[in-house]
């Protein structure tokens, strides 16, 4: 076969040179695809990474969620009849135990006090009457005996009729904001046609009738105020966990966006309930102090703290290995190789272990890690593994059975 004419023409010293480039490039691929990229089927190594032994504080915890609730959140409305003829505050005012909140006109009550008073005057003149010209019969004692009695009701009348007038101010039974006004100067207030019907109401500030907002109502308040200083918050316990909470344990308390805050068991429920199957206690939470982020309906996350012990020495879990009933950890020693250790574990709470006995304060254990090798990409870290040549079986205390990592 002869070779294209434009290959005569190439001097043999070309050909040397070109095929000395040749084995040049090869040479180097073989030695940059086989020793010097890694192989990403690299085996897994260990990465030892230590952390001393150290006292802390261990608790115990029953978890659970609800939301905030203003323990002042009252309903209130005036008890007498007349026109309204002030309303000194509007919705949006904060206001104090025992300010106006609005009056009637006390025209009508006024009168009242008089025909009470006049009645009660004409009622001790024929008591005193009576007295004078008692001629000691029987029938003259009980004449006397009646009207004695009558003057008692008449004086109570007065009182009745002095306490509507002291009612036509309505006044807040307690500090907080006002939430709603529904009443207006001009209107035609009726004694009992506002309120909260069938709720638990109580005699207020001023004579005002007040009831819980929480309570079934038919009819609107003329004011409503919710407190703004002071918390509370309402838990539903499984039974499980009911027997860990008491009264004043303390709880651990915080909002969605981290804000910490303290409070304390209220009052813990016996009688349960059932929510989809599941049976509830519950339990009522008192919020400590007035702590910032809080409004009505806030979701809030709660601790019960049932169980704590300060100066427990711990190590993380995963420094942990148990087989067949034996407990170790790897301390270093002088030389810094990892030798195991035998300990007597306690609890297991969160992600540490209590040690009682086999290692001191300040020892330094190896918490093992395990990093794929480096040519391997989107590689991640695993801590707690178990570690190649940990027995089958063997477990970190609280954590499961590990993974062989290798």
């Amino acid at each position: 076969m002869k070779r294209p004419q434009f290959l005569t023409h190439i001097r043999p010293r070309t050909w040397v040179v070109a095929g000395v480039v040749v084995l040049a490039l090869a040479g180097g691929s073989i030695y940059w695809f086989g020793f010097a990229v890694p192989a990403n089927t690299k085996s897994t190594v260990a990465a030892p990474i230590t952390t001393a032994a150290s006292l802390t504080t261990m608790q115990k915890t029953v978890d659970s969620d609800g939301t905030a609730t203003p323990t002042v959140n009252d309903s209130v409305s005036f008890a007498v009849s007349g026109t309204v003829t002030a309303v000194p505050v509007a919705a949006g005012s904060t206001v104090t135990a025992g300010q106006v909140l609005a009056t009637v006109d006390t025209l009508s009550l006024d009168a009242a006090v008089l025909q009470a008073q006049a009645t009660l005057a004409t009622a001790k003149a024929k008591l005193a009457t009576s007295v004078s010209d008692s001629d000691g019969t029987t029938a003259a004692v009980a004449q006397i005996a009646a009207q004695t009695a009558s003057v008692a009701v008449d004086e109570a009348a007065v009182v009745t009729a002095q306490s509507a007038v002291a009612g036509a101010t309505l006044t807040a039974p307690s500090a907080g904001l006002v939430t709603a006004v529904n009443v207006a100067v001009g209107d035609v207030i009726s004694s009992g046609s506002s309120g909260s019907s069938g709720s638990s109401g109580s005699s207020g500030a001023g004579g005002a009738t007040t009831a819980s907002t929480a309570s079934t109502s038919t009819s609107t308040a003329d004011f409503s105020i919710v407190g703004t200083d002071s918390w509370s918050l309402s838990l539903a316990i499984g039974e499980s966990d009911i027997a860990n909470v008491a009264v004043n344990d303390q709880v651990e308390l915080a909002l969605d966006d981290g804000t910490a805050f303290f409070g304390t068991v209220q009052s813990v429920g016996i009688l349960p309930s059932t929510t989809s199957g599941a049976v509830t206690y519950p339990v009522v939470v008192a919020v400590t102090g007035d702590p910032d982020g809080l409004y009505d309906g806030v979701a809030v996350t709660a601790k019960i703290v049932y169980e704590r012990r300060t100066n427990v020495l711990t190590v993380p879990s995963a420094a942990v290995t148990t087989a067949d009933g034996v407990s170790t950890v790897k301390t270093l020693d002088a030389s810094g190789t990892a030798v195991a250790t035998t300990v007597t574990v306690g609890e297991t709470v969160g992600n540490v272990t209590e040690i009682l006995t086999g290692i001191a304060e300040g020892d330094e254990v190896v918490v093992v890690t395990f990093t794929p090798g480096s040519g391997n990409s989107g590689s991640t870290t695993e801590r707690g593994t178990r570690p190649t040549g940990m027995p089958d079986g063997a477990t970190f205390p609280g954590a499961g059975t590990g993974t062989n990592g290798g």
